[in-house]
C-alpha cells in the first residue's frame, strides 16, 4: 500500500505568501492533502474554498499557540493557562470544523520561564493529563482525533515539555483516551532517540500521523543526512501505515526542486 503525503503548508512553499495560494500549488505539484500550524490570519472560509477547488484534504491543524510574546508555544501542559488552553482548544475545533479536518496537534508547550523543568515536571504532568481528557471530550463531540507530538529540546526547543515518543505514551496511557494518538516527526524523534526502526515498532498502534525532514539539517528527505527515507517508507509499508507523513521540512531551495524525491517515490509506486 503506498503511503499518502501531506503537504506542511507552514514549511512548504515559503515563497508564496498566503495559505490558500501555498494550498493550490501544493495540489498543482500532486499532494492530495495539506496541514499546518495554527493559520492565524487566515479564514476559515477561505482555506476551505481553496482546499475545494483544488481537491485536496486538510489533513491536521495545530492548537494556536498562546501568547508568543510571552514566549508560549502551546498551552496543554502550562500550569495555570488551564482557560487560556480550553478558549484555544475552541478556536481550533471551531475552525477544523469549518475546513473538515479530523486532527488537531494539542500542543503541549514549554517549561514555564525562570523554573526548573525537574521542579515543574510533575505539576506540568497532572495539567497536561487533565486537559487533555478535556479536549478528548470535546472531540470525540466533532468526531475529531487529537495527537501529541514531541518536540527535541536538544536542538530545536530547549525548553518544550514533551520531548520523546515514550514519555508521549506514558501520557497518552494515563488519559487512557482511544481518540487520542501519537504525531510522530521523524526528525524529532532521531535528535532524542534514534532507533527509528524500533520506535516506529513499538509505537506503531498509538500513532496517528507521522511527519519527516531529515536530520540534521531539516530539509527535504534527499539532502544530505542521518535518515534514510526509502528504507523507512517500506517500513511504514510493511507496517500497514495507513495515515498521512507530514512533509515538514525546510526546502533548501525552491520547493518544487525539493521534491525530487516524491516524485521518484509516487513513479516507483
Amino acid at each position: 500500500m503506498a503511503l499518502r503525503f501531506s503537504a506542511n503548508l507552514s514549511w512548504l512553499f515559503p515563497e508564496l505568501p498566503a495559505l490558500p495560494a501555498r494550498l493550490e500549488a501544493a495540489a498543482a505539484a500532486g499532494f492530495g492533502a495539506v496541514e499546518a500550524a495554527w493559520p492565524a490570519g487566515c479564514p476559515a472560509q477561505e482555506l476551505r474554498a481553496a482546499a475545494e477547488r483544488a481537491g485536496v484534504r486538510i489533513a491536521l491543524l495545530n492548537t494556536p499557540p498562546g501568547d508568543q510574546e510571552a514566549g508560549e508555544l502551546g498551552l496543554a501542559a502550562v500550569p495555570g493557562r488551564q482557560a487560556a488552553f480550553r478558549q484555544a482548544l475552541e478556536a481550533a475545533v471551531h475552525y477544523a470544523r469549518a475546513v473538515g479536518c479530523p486532527r488537531i496537534h494539542v500542543m503541549a508547550g514549554r517549561v514555564p520561564l525562570g523554573t526548573e523543568r525537574a521542579a515543574v515536571a510533575g505539576e506540568m504532568e497532572t495539567t497536561f493529563i487533565e486537559n487533555l481528557r478535556y479536549a478528548a471530550d470535546l472531540l470525540s463531540q466533532e468526531d475529531m482525533i487529537g495527537l501529541l507530538e514531541p518536540i527535541n529540546n536538544r536542538i530545536t526547543d530547549p525548553r518544550y515539555y514533551l520531548n520523546t515518543p515514550h514519555q508521549a505514551a506514558a501520557i497518552l496511557e494515563k488519559v487512557g483516551r482511544p481518540n487520542l494518538k501519537l504525531q510522530l516527526d521523524l526528525f524529532h524523534c532521531q535528535i532524542m532517540d534514534g532507533n527509528l526502526s524500533r520506535n516506529l515498532e513499538m509505537y506503531f498502534p498509538l500513532i496517528g500521523h507521522i511527519q519527516i525532514a531529515q536530520v540534521p539539517g531539516r530539509h527535504e528527505p534527499d539532502s544530505p543526512g542521518e535518515l534514510n527515507f526509502p528504507y523507512i517508507f517500506e517500513l511504514l509499508e510493511s507496517l500497514g501505515y495507513t495515515g498521512y507523513v507530514g512533509c515538514e521540512y525546510a526546502p533548501k531551495g525552491d520547493t518544487l526542486e525539493s521534491l525530487g524525491w516524491l516524485r521518484s517515490y509516487w513513479e516507483s509506486r
